[in-house]
């Protein structure tokens, strides 16, 4: 899931200085799964900004949704109404959310309510920690399941570095060192001698850094 965490509402309260009417709109998946954009949320902010608005003495009406995916266009066609009525949107989603905004909603101004952070998972009730870096090229076959790329500091294709020991990691004690978590699967599963195998150069081409990257499922577009 998408993990993204609440930008300082003092910077939210100025990025809204100067409109009188706003939406604040969510969304009802990863976002409020992390507690972080979801109705709830949705409301604590809204109440927080007339609050703002009027101990500074502005003139602010705040409406207020949440819809299930932001990122997808037909979702967010529910709250068109009265997001085109409205100067200004913060959105309290992923970036692919704000960006889904933008583009059915333009020229109306959306703000980001949020940080996107990472792709993660829950470990413990409000923990969440990253797990996949969306990398494009998935190498989890090859090390028991682990994810290197995310889950080492370096992003390591070949063992752990010189800094590893005793299971953690040199960056810091409280993070495991993710290629003995690979090791001790491996061995586990009768796999250890794999380490042994020299892995080529990492395809960073199909990552990030390059072309914004495309995914077409033809089945889909009924072809």
């Amino acid at each position: 899931m998408i993990v993204a965490e609440s930008k300082p509402f003092e910077e939210i309260n100025e990025l809204v200085k100067g409109y009188n009417k706003i939406a604040v709109i969510g969304c009802g998946d990863c976002v409020t799964v992390c507690h972080s954009g979801g109705q709830k949320q949705v409301e604590e902010l809204s109440i927080k900004l007339r609050i703002a608005a009027k101990r500074e003495g502005r003139q602010l009406e705040v409406k207020e949704d949440t819809v299930l995916r932001q990122c997808e266009q037909e979702y967010v066609e529910p709250v068109s109404d009265y997001i085109n009525d409205c100067d200004a949107v913060v959105s309290i989603a992923c970036g692919i959310g704000v960006q889904t905004l933008v583009e059915k909603f333009t020229p109306v101004r959306v703000f980001p309510g949020l940080n996107t952070t990472f792709m993660g998972a829950p470990v413990k009730p409000g923990v969440f920690i990253e797990r996949c870096a969306g990398c494009g090229d998935c190498v989890l076959d090859e090390t028991g399941g682990f994810c290197p790329v995310s889950r080492c500091s370096k992003s390591l294709m070949n063992g752990p570095c010189g800094g590893s020991m005793g299971g953690k990691c040199e960056v810091a004690q409280d993070i495991p060192c993710v290629w003995q978590q690979i090791y001790d699967q491996l061995d586990q599963q009768g796999r250890s001698d794999s380490m042994d195998e020299i892995q080529p150069p990492k395809r960073w081409s199909v990552s990030t850094g390059s072309l914004p990257r495309k995914l077409e499922y033809k089945h889909l577009q009924g072809e």
